[in-house]
């Protein structure tokens, strides 16, 4: 197949592409640098051919508290990128399946997190806007079905984790935060500082995992939203006794800072849709997984974790 992937050099689009590629499928690979997708004709320079997927994964966000300070920023970026991205397809590429990221912070926290609540009630105030971002590109979806029929599949992952993480200094996502910390914990006896309690839960999905379940699915699945998680969470304490069991540090030197921001308490995703699309999938066991990661964490350790 032709497949047209935005954010293709992001974790997750990484990944995607590389497994795609060992199908056999021929890519067109956007990014920031190759393709501006806030300004209005950015597209037009790949007209030329005629695709059977159009994988958007491009967004304008951060890990940590970077959505409570830029919340402006990613409402106006988000909803031109995507807004760009919908209306060409609707244009120029309508007999492409488009497959594209939701989020999970689209739920409200206190509503059961099921496909069916996606745009009911209100997300956690403190990623708001980038979650109603989210909001707005489903319903954009469901716009351009139910008026031109285009094809469709939205996804919903919990956290994902696994190899091939960025390395430019950006804020990282909790799990790879803690690797980083308890690394430095180990190597430079630093203190290991977690912020909250450790009570908080977080479901993980590893990232070649879900790029093969989106792979499936979107051969299989038309017009849905689906979310992909585990289905079962973990509390951070857990998380940090299996990273230091691993990397050999002692867990009770482990400080909780409560002052910090946390995010939302519990995020796991109910997943019985998922399970009835595809019955016989099967997730990387998380102490695997972990293991990889941690042992890509060693792999990069001067970029990852520098000492000072």
């Amino acid at each position: 197949m032709k497949i047209l992937v935005t954010g293709a050099s992001g974790f997750l689009g990484t990944n995607l592409c590389s497994q795609l590629e060992t199908q056999g499928h021929d890519l067109i690979k956007l990014n920031s640098k190759n393709c501006d997708l806030t300004q209005p004709d950015s597209l037009l320079n790949f007209n030329d051919i005629s695709y059977d997927q159009i994988y958007h994964l491009a967004a304008w966000t951060q890990a940590g508290d970077f959505c409570l300070y830029h919340p402006g920023e990613q409402w106006i970026i988000n909803q031109q990128m995507n807004t760009h991205v919908l209306t060409w397809w609707q244009k120029h590429q309508p007999q492409a399946k488009f497959i594209c990221m939701g989020t999970s912070c689209a739920y409200d926290p206190d509503l059961t997190l099921v496909e069916e609540n996606y745009l009911t009630g209100m997300p956690i105030s403190s990623l708001f806007t980038y979650a109603m971002t989210k909001r707005m590109l489903y319903a954009g979806l469901l716009a351009l079905n139910k008026q031109y029929g285009l094809k469709y599949l939205c996804l919903v992952p919990s956290t994902l984790y696994g190899t091939g993480y960025h390395t430019d200094g950006r804020q990282m996502h909790f799990i790879f935060d803690l690797i980083r910390k308890i690394i430095r914990g180990k190597l430079y006896d630093e203190p290991v500082i977690l912020w909250g309690d450790g009570y908080q839960s977080r479901e993980l999905v590893f990232v070649e995992d879900f790029a093969k379940i989106a792979m499936e699915l979107s051969q299989t699945v038309d017009n849905d939203l689906i979310n992909i998680g585990a289905g079962e969470e973990f509390t951070i304490r857990h998380f940090a006794k299996v990273i230091c069991e691993a990397v050999g540090y002692d867990f009770n030197k482990i400080q909780f800072d409560t002052s910090r921001y946390v995010g939302a308490k519990s995020k796991c995703l109910v997943v019985d849709k998922l399970k009835q699309s595809l019955p016989n999938f099967s997730l990387t066991p998380l102490e695997l997984g972990l293991t990889k990661t941690i042992e890509w964490f060693w792999q990069e350790q001067e970029k990852l974790v520098p000492a000072h």
